[in-house]
């Protein structure tokens, strides 16, 4: 009788002790499945303004297209092989929430019919401005198109924010794109041959690694010029950002931002972001070169030697506390306040380009080099291969303005 009990209460155990095997065998395989589908839809977040079909067009004999790059922490960036821009770049905030950090059109029409011809773009073949579009290289004098009152800026009247790049190598975390700036193009010498890759990591850093060589004796000075908002595209302002930049001086420009050649310190003047401050503390001050850039539209020498990959500068958005640190081995770094928007553009989200709305941060080398001896020198010698690379990372913050 006794064995009898016992034999059904080890039956009643056992058949208990599957029911409990069953019931959390389930509940991990429902936890798992949320996981994976979680993880799955996270890889599948695109940007909800674009359509590829409006990127997918020919221009001057070319296809153009959008790529996105993706990472795993849901950061991607799009881009377009139409100037080689990068059209916008989603970062996850500190709830985790993807903000859309660089402004840009929804096609490649928008982008042409632009007033502003620089979003996003790769700027090439010579970035910034050269005095009265003229240089003399190899003891000849060359006559670049004045695009920018009587100075030429970013490469002349068709720079390589108007070309179709031909794509190399496509992946979810690497593009690689091609052009080919021929001897005479805007009346630059030599057939220089350009590759731009934007490359995104797991660690949030979007980098570019730009390689250029030539047939001839040339000059290249080669950026990207993508406008950014870190409180998300078409927030407002970005007067509340806040800017670190390591330079202890400028180059001093005249009224259309020529740099004099001389080279201006920083301190006790609007300038010096040295330690952290708002964009919009001392915009309005009273100060000549304010004056002459409406605002903040000028080149910091860098606190850097050489051409080693080192960390320049450090901004951080007012709202939504993301933090972005450039890196890279220019030797200058040309800070715009978006002084010149007009709110004539309407962006992928429907918003307007309103007045200092987005910013830029163009690491380079200094504007009008080719006319100034002791600037560093952006001379392409024939048959040398010339390589630099700039990095953008981006992560969340936690502290109030915090850099």
């Amino acid at each position: 009788m006794k064995a009898s009990i016992f034999r059904h209460i080890e039956m009643k155990l056992f058949t208990d002790m599957k029911i409990y095997i069953l019931l959390l065998s389930s509940i991990l395989f429902i936890g798992c499945q949320k996981n994976l589908s979680t993880k799955e839809t996270a890889q599948t977040v695109t940007f909800k303004n674009l359509k590829r079909a409006d990127f997918q067009t020919t221009t001057d004999g070319v296809k153009t297209d959008l790529y996105v790059l993706k990472n795993e922490n849901n950061m991607q960036v799009a881009i377009t092989n139409y100037g080689g821009r990068v059209v916008g770049c989603l970062v996850p905030n500190k709830e985790g929430k993807l903000v859309d950090v660089v402004v840009g059109m929804s096609s490649v029409q928008g982008f042409k019919n632009a007033t502003e011809p620089y979003f996003g773009a790769t700027i090439g073949r010579v970035g910034n401005r050269i005095n009265n579009g003229k240089f003399t290289l190899g003891g000849i004098d060359y006559t670049i198109f004045q695009n920018n009152g009587k100075n030429m800026l970013h490469g002349g009247k068709k720079g390589y924010q108007y070309v179709v790049w031909n794509v190399k190598e496509s992946t979810d975390k690497k593009l690689v794109l091609t052009y080919l700036s021929k001897d005479g193009e805007e009346n630059f010498p030599g057939n220089l041959q350009v590759e731009v890759t934007y490359a995104l990591n797991n660690n949030n850093d979007l980098q570019i690694d730009y390689k250029w060589s030539s047939d001839k004796l040339t000059v290249a000075n080669l950026t990207n010029h993508a406008f950014f908002n870190l409180n998300g595209e078409g927030s407002g302002s970005i007067l509340n950002h806040v800017l670190q930049i390591d330079a202890d001086y400028i180059t001093p420009v005249d009224e259309t931002l020529i740099p004099d050649g001389t080279f201006a310190a920083v301190e006790n003047t609007p300038f010096d972001f040295r330690s952290p401050e708002k964009i919009g503390t001392r915009i309005l001050e009273e100060n000549s070169q304010l004056k002459y850039g409406k605002g903040y539209d000028h080149n910091y020498k860098l606190n850097k030697e050489g051409n080693s990959l080192q960390k320049v500068a450090t901004m951080v958005g007012d709202i939504s506390k993301i933090k972005m640190e450039i890196h890279t081995t220019e030797p200058g770094l040309q800070f715009y306040s978006g002084n010149f928007m007009e709110s004539k553009n309407t962006f992928k989200n429907g918003k307007k380009d309103n007045f200092r709305t987005a910013f830029c941060l163009e690491t380079q080398h200094f504007p009008d080099t080719p006319n100034h001896e002791h600037f560093p020198s952006i001379e392409v010698k024939p048959g040398v291969e010339y390589t630099s690379q700039s990095v953008y990372h981006f992560e969340a913050t936690t502290d109030d303005l915090s850099l």
